[in-house]
């Protein structure tokens, strides 16, 4: 998890079977993904999450519903995105010792996060679910226009080796 927890959200693993939550980002907070993830704006960041516990370990699903503006990869024109994004992660006891041991996962597995103590921080897992769902090569509508753009596509550049074409070189 990261050191600058943005949107925390702690809870208790030991007061949340079956639990219904409902999360959303203020203001500042969604001023400060924004920033975190190199976007423009987040006008909301909002889940529904149902957590489900066995023993230390919560699987959290639910459905992450978000409003961002990003730049536009080609224009750099500012592109409205909504986002909605089912998840689930796990919640699982920070390990005692970490080995370099390699494990293979199937589709079925989810992310799991690491936690210490007796809470875990579902804001963080949000935030970390819309920063993979964010398109980093997203382009608007104006983007087929500037890729036209001589500027962009070296039309209006002078060949280096145009002044060599006169030349009788044998």
């Amino acid at each position: 998890m990261s050191e600058a927890n943005e949107f925390p959200r702690m809870f208790d693993v030991r007061q949340c079977e079956g639990k219904q939550v409902h999360i959303e980002a203020n203001e500042a907070e969604r001023a400060a993904l924004a920033s975190r993830f190199g976007i423009v704006r987040v006008d909301r960041l909002e889940a529904d999450v149902l957590l489900s516990r066995r023993d230390r370990e919560v699987d959290a699903a639910g459905m992450l519903v978000a409003d961002i503006v990003q730049a536009c990869a080609v224009s750099a024109e500012d592109l409205p995105v909504s986002v909605r994004e089912e998840f689930t992660v796990r919640f699982v006891p920070e390990a005692q010792h970490h080995t370099d041991e390699e494990i293979e996962l199937d589709a079925e597995d989810c992310d799991e996060i690491e936690y210490s103590g007796t809470h875990f921080d579902l804001g963080e897992a949000v935030a970390q679910s819309l920063a993979l769902a964010i398109d980093p090569f997203a382009t608007g509508p104006q983007a087929d226009e500037v890729r036209r753009m001589p500027e962009l596509s070296g039309e209006d550049k002078e060949n280096p080796f145009a002044a060599l074409k006169g030349l009788n070189l044998k």
